[in-house]
Formats: C-alpha cells, sequence, structure tokens
C-alpha cells in the first residue's frame, strides 16, 4: 500500500474467519517498508507489482525505481524521455522469462515505450491495433507475465436541435499488453450482461499467480456485487466462472447511504474461504478512514477499520494497493 508518499505492507490474516467467538481475529498488521539506496525524502505515488518485483514511481517523474523487497535490491531506471503525470505503467516479462516495463502516454496513443531489463534500453514501438478504444490505464493488472486493462467503448449520438452529444451505449472489456509480442491483443469479454447504456464500477484483481478475478457493481442495482474467476486467461482468449454474488441490502446494518456511497476500489480473494476482501474509504464525522469488508455469498460480512487517513494520505481519491508475493529475482544494476 502507498501511505503518504511511502511505500507500506499489510499483512491480512483469514485462516480463523467463519468460526465461532471470531470477533477481532481478523487482525490486519501494517509497517512502513524501508526502501534500500533510496533517500527518505523521495516520495512515492504509484506501485505496481510483477513476479515478485514492484516498480515505485516517484511523485516527481523523475525516473523508475525496481524493487525485490525480499531481496532488498533496487534499481532506478531513468526515462528515454520526460515522464509525464498522466504516464501509466505496468511490469511483465515475455516467454524468455525477460522482464520488461510497459509505460502508456495519454498524450501520444499510437506509440508505446517498452523498457528491456536485458539490454538496459527504452525503445519505442508502433501500436498498430485499430481496436483500442478507451484504456482505462490505472486498471493494469499483471498476470502470468502479460499486464491487463479494462477498456471501453463509447457510442454517441447528436441529441435534436443542440450541438450536445447523448451517450446510446457503452461496453466495457478486458485488453492484453502481450509482453512477448509487444502488442495489444483482440477484446476479451468480461463476463456481465451489460445494459446500455452501461453505467457501472469494476476493479481487477489476480488469484493464485493464474487467474484473473473482476468485480462488478451496476449503478441500478447498487447493492449487489459480483465477483467472476477466469478459467482460462491467454492474450487472445478468456472465459469466466461466478466466484461470489453478494446481495448487500440483505445484510444487516448496513444503510441505502452506505450502499450508494460504496464502490470498493481494489479487492482480493479467498478461494478456500469463498470470501472477498473489498477495501473502500469511510467518512464520518471524526474522520476518513481506510476500510475492508469481508464478504461471502451466504450473508458473511465482517468490517475491519485499518486506519484513519489524513489529507496527505490521499492520492487520486483512493489508496494505492498491490498483492505481492516475494521472489529471488535477482536485478542487474
Amino acid at each position: 500500500m502507498i501511505l503518504d508518499s511511502r511505500v507500506c505492507s499489510l499483512r491480512f490474516d483469514l485462516q480463523k474467519i467463519r468460526i465461532e467467538d471470531e470477533e477481532d481475529l481478523v487482525d490486519p498488521s501494517m509497517k512502513q517498508i524501508s526502501i534500500p539506496n533510496i533517500d527518505d525524502q523521495v516520495e512515492i505515488s504509484r506501485v505496481y507489482h510483477c513476479d515478485g518485483l514492484l516498480l515505485c514511481i516517484p511523485k516527481d517523474n523523475s525516473g523508475l525505481m525496481l524493487w525485490n523487497p525480499y531481496l532488498g535490491q533496487t534499481k532506478w531506471v531513468r526515462p528515454k524521455n520526460t515522464f509525464h503525470r498522466d504516464d501509466s505503467f505496468a511490469l511483465g516479462y515475455d516467454n524468455n522469462r525477460n522482464h520488461k516495463i510497459l509505460r502508456l502516454n495519454e498524450e501520444n496513443e499510437s506509440h508505446i515505450d517498452v523498457y528491456d531489463f536485458s539490454s538496459d534500453s527504452w525503445r519505442t514501438v508502433l501500436d498498430d491495433n485499430p481496436y483500442r478504444d478507451e484504456l482505462i490505464y490505472q486498471s493494469g493488472v499483471s498476470l502470468k507475465g502479460n499486464a491487463y486493462f479494462f477498456d471501453r467503448e463509447v457510442t454517441t449520438e447528436a441529441e435534436v436541435g443542440t450541438e450536445h452529444l447523448l451517450i446510446t451505449g457503452i461496453e466495457d472489456y478486458l485488453r492484453c499488453f502481450d509482453f512477448t509480442t509487444e502488442r495489444f491483443g483482440p477484446r476479451l469479454p468480461l463476463p456481465f450482461i451489460l445494459p446500455s447504456p452501461s453505467f457501472e464500477y469494476l476493479a481487477l484483481s489476480w488469484a493464485r499467480d493464474d487467474k484473473l478475478a473482476v468485480l462488478y457493481s451496476h449503478y441500478d442495482t447498487f447493492d449487489i456485487i459480483e465477483i467472476w474467476i477466469s478459467t482460462k486467461i491467454e492474450p487472445n482468449a478468456v472465459s469466466w466462472s461466478t466466484f461470489l454474488k453478494v446481495d448487500m441490502s440483505l445484510i444487516n446494518g448496513l444503510t441505502d447511504d452506505f450502499l450508494i456511497r460504496f464502490e470498493p476500489k481494489s479487492f482480493f480473494i479467498d478461494e478456500e474461504k469463498k470470501v472477498g476482501v473489498l477495501f473502500d474509504t469511510k467518512v464520518t464525522e471524526t474522520g476518513r478512514y481506510q476500510m475492508a469488508y469481508i464478504v461471502g455469498d451466504d450473508g458473511y460480512f465482517k468490517s475491519v477499520n485499518i486506519g484513519v487517513i489524513s489529507n496527505s494520505h490521499w492520492i487520486g481519491g483512493e489508496l494505492v494497493r498491490s498483492s505481492y508475493v516475494p521472489s529471488l529475482l535477482q536485478l542487474q544494476v
């Protein structure tokens, strides 16, 4: 997690949930992690994870910092040209297990920058995929070496008698960046039946290093949350199965105001316990709090207060989170 521009680790133990007298058994512990060979004054705005590596983005956009927390190794990657605040990144690797960094620039969507670990250099490749529409850059998740993003096609028509455009349809789907071919693949369907025009919130996660998980709730039925997991996932193909479907309105103690405002920006799942852990913020008269909500399809629900969020902790309306699995991958400095 990123808190107050510092990288922190959050340990979340689910082993004792769903048992009698479980009160306070889910006890998250969070601590700041010192980054070796990095000045404590360096502020981190975002972090991306793949294969045990963290890609940290400094607030000043001066460069990129690769970090293996398990081995305590770091490596600075300098830009080929100036980074921008709205740039987005992803970590991945090709079929030869050669790791790479993807840089996406919203100002020039036809060009993609790729950093190659093996050559320690950047190169620009032309994105010749005509089907990439409105890529949601901040949604990226790395899985099996490739990066997956939400993409969206919006159709409009002119409003009679005005210069305004009316939205007549919104289609959401996935797009994969293949680090072997260094190209975006075709549209990958999401498992939901979406009304048109569709207004919803989506979140992307992964499970066991080999499955994508996607969370969905539609604004017209905001109290229903669905989580699906992939049964097959490749750059050009995906299939899905239902993991959870929760009607939050049936949970005692949740108000309509809570349900309307509830929009988890990130989550993870525990397949063995059959639960999802959804992260959101809670605003009260006494302050703003980072919350985790554990939900199950049998009506199980538990809220966990992780801690107070000060204004200095607030990054673009949400906290940055990424699951982490340790790795012995060596960084060549």
